[in-house]
């Protein structure tokens, strides 16, 4: 079984402490800061953005996890920093040319994953097994936090990870973004999911610190 890595969500982070907030995530060893780009037309809804990843960058040295919700990602990939270490997600609903895209991310040095909505079959991927560090499944239909999971999804997670052993693919990540509560993320790691993006419904969640929920989430993944 894959090592399973937390990437606590930025967009549950908070804003009006981000400093301390960051402090806490490097101190209990945070795997990778997911980063949410919605641009208000692939997904209805804006969220971070080019200058926030910058700055990330220059007061973090916690890779990130860039997960691009935009359309027409290949005409965009450079207007995103990338470091060595960090992972960059691109929608195979939104990128007609999406080898390009993921060829530009590793040339400037990233990861590059393939990301697919709930309702996207895994047979999307097969062509593109050879460019992928990993795959993105969401477990909702992106846009907004909060939402339930769709049911099916831990189906797919097991799905994914079976087609890629098959084929050679034993050390492809799957990371799993949305509705990854503790109760969830048990039922993603039983069926393959070893990246694990945490917001509202874990690492932020009410009623506890976010290191007592990091320490948990890792305890049971």
């Amino acid at each position: 079984m894959r090592p399973a890595f937390i990437a606590p969500s930025m967009m549950c982070a908070d804003f009006l402490h981000l400093g301390d907030e960051l402090e806490t995530l490097k101190a209990n060893k945070a795997d990778f800061l997911h980063i949410d780009i919605m641009d208000g037309e692939f997904v209805r809804n804006y969220t971070l953005g080019t200058d926030y990843i910058r700055k990330l960058h220059k007061y973090s040295d916690i890779p990130l996890d860039i997960h691009l919700m935009i359309t027409e990602p290949a005409l965009k990939i450079s207007w995103f920093e990338m470091k060595p270490g960090d992972y960059v997600s691109v929608h195979v609903e939104a990128d007609a040319h999406i080898q390009r895209s993921l060829a530009a991310i590793k040339n400037a040095g990233a990861k590059a994953m393939a990301a697919l909505n709930p309702g996207t079959p895994l047979c999307m991927l097969e062509d593109l097994l050879p460019d992928l560090d990993g795959v993105l499944l969401m477990t909702v239909n992106p846009g907004f936090a909060g939402q339930k999971l769709v049911p099916q999804t831990i189906d797919k997670i097991r799905r994914l990870r079976r087609m890629l052993d098959e084929a050679g693919y034993e050390n492809t990540d799957i990371e799993v973004d949305g509705n990854v509560s503790f109760e969830n993320a048990v039922k993603m790691r039983e069926a393959g999911a070893n990246v694990f993006v945490a917001g509202s419904s874990s690492v932020f969640a009410p009623g506890a610190t976010v290191a007592e929920n990091i320490a948990h989430l890792r305890r049971i993944i």
